[in-house]
């Protein structure tokens, strides 16, 4: 089984989470745990280096 962490903290997400294509190559897929969203945490796409709030 593959874990799911969230791409601004790496926590293993299991519930209450999103989940996107990056904005900018949408080659990976984005994961936020409900956490890191509230607080704006950026994010950064493994493939092109797009990062976010």
């Amino acid at each position: 089984m593959n874990e799911k962490l969230c791409s601004s903290c790496g926590v293993q997400v299991m519930s209450r989470y999103t989940e996107f294509p990056c904005p900018e190559c949408g080659e990976t897929t984005i994961l936020r745990c409900r956490s890191c969203r509230m607080l704006g945490t950026p994010y950064a796409c493994e493939k092109c280096g797009f990062t976010g709030p």
